[in-house]
């Protein structure tokens, strides 16, 4: 039995040490936001936060999460990213929309005045197969201003 902390909330799941936490996410406590890519950290499509960081739970065993604060996609609600996503019209096919967002989210924690090559450095392995690279770069600069303005 693991006891988990996802989204403010903890979650006592009983799995294999060694299942990723993609899996106890979605399988486990039905956080399908997060989505399944590669399943080897190369995609980003599954990326969260742990711990105020961007994080890939495919590449973690749930056993390695004692203590740590999980925050996914389904646990964001109102976030000035997901509105600057909505107002830049990013998403095409959606599917590593969950990823990018999260990794600006972790980004503009520590970024508030992101450059670009911030942003190219903190969603690098965030892969976009419908390429909507320049309207996520809108966004994310977008959102930055809403956040410093609401600061």
């Amino acid at each position: 039995m693991y006891r988990l902390h996802i989204n403010g909330e903890i979650h006592d799941v009983e799995a294999e040490p060694e299942t990723p936490l993609l899996w106890v996410l979605r399988d486990h406590l039905g956080l399908t936001g997060t989505k399944y890519g590669c399943g080897v950290g190369a995609c980003g499509a599954c990326t969260s936060i742990v711990d105020g960081q961007a994080f890939r739970p495919c590449e973690h065993a749930v056993a390695d999460m004692r203590e740590q604060d999980v925050q996914t996609i389904d646990g964001i609600t109102g976030h000035p990213v997901q509105q600057a996503w909505l107002d830049e019209d990013v998403a095409q096919c959606g599917y590593c929309q969950p990823g990018q967002i999260m990794a600006t989210i972790a980004l503009l924690a520590k970024h508030p005045e992101p450059t670009d090559e911030d942003i190219d450095e903190a969603l690098r392995d965030n892969v976009c197969r419908c390429g909507t690279y320049p309207r996520i770069r809108r966004a994310i600069k977008r959102a930055a201003e809403r956040m410093r303005a609401e600061a």
